[in-house]
């Protein structure tokens, strides 16, 4: 059994693999001891890949050690089954390279976008070489609710919805459609532009806000929330094997 655990931006998700396939997974914004015996059911996994995008969490890191025999801290020094053309690998945030593993493991030799629809927005590129190539970074939908909030003395504090029309006929409606919409609209712009540069373009999109948009972006694309999960657990069995040494 493989334990992964993706400590993010608000919630420390965590999933158990056996022979390849998620099997149970869970997500709290501070997990406890049961959390983990639970999704273990009272065994212990041989391995677990411990990944975080807010720094070091000793806790976290304790309780993984207390439930596996053999824990893999992934660091921008971390042997990976992909290329990183990333110029800067030290600051490329460890959800964004887990997630390119986990499209190049899912859809080999193919050109993919990966949309990862979270409390940041990221759009990255992985080469059918199977080489990490970058992407961009925006505000996430809750970022931008709370920012036209926040930065205005008397606009309300909206949540998310879905956008079924363009013109608002009450502030808080022309809120919602502004910034659903203008995020559609900038997802679907990216992946027109990426479309023409790159042949057989494969969309994933992944992220807890990928309800929102997934079926109401006109291309052929695959939702899997899964991704990094998936991207974190080939990274371990990658670094388990001697795969990586040759």
């Amino acid at each position: 059994m493989n334990l992964v655990v993706d400590i993010g931006n608000t919630l420390v998700k965590f999933a158990l693999f056996e022979a390849g396939k998620l099997v149970r997974q869970g997500a709290a914004e501070s997990p406890r001891e049961e959390d983990f015996t639970e999704l273990l059911r009272g065994a212990r996994a041989a391995r677990a890949i411990v990944s975080s995008t807010r720094g070091e969490m000793p806790a976290v890191e304790a309780l993984v050690r207390h439930h596996a025999d053999r824990v893999v801290d992934f660091t921008p020094e971390t042997p990976v089954p992909i290329g990183n053309a990333y110029r800067t690998p030290e600051t490329l945030g460890r959800d964004r390279l887990a997630a390119a593993v986990g499209a190049a493991t899912l859809y080999p030799g193919r050109n993919t976008l990966i949309v990862d629809v979270g409390t940041a927005v990221t759009l990255d590129v992985v080469s059918a070489e199977g080489v990490f190539l970058g992407g961009c970074i925006s505000p996430g939908v809750a970022m931008r609710f709370r920012a036209l909030h926040d930065y205005t003395a008397a606009l309300p504090l909206c949540g998310a919805a879905e956008a079924t029309g363009l013109v608002g006929r009450t502030t808080g409606e022309a809120i919602r459609f502004g910034v659903m919409n203008s995020l559609r609209f900038e997802i679907e712009g990216y992946i027109a532009r990426m479309e023409a540069q790159f042949e057989d373009l494969c969309v994933i999109f992944t992220g807890g806000d990928t309800k929102f948009f997934a079926k109401r972006i006109k291309n052929t694309i695959f939702a899997n929330c899964n991704l990094v999960f998936c991207g974190l657990n080939r990274i371990l069995e990658y670094n388990a094997s001697e795969e990586h040494l040759g």
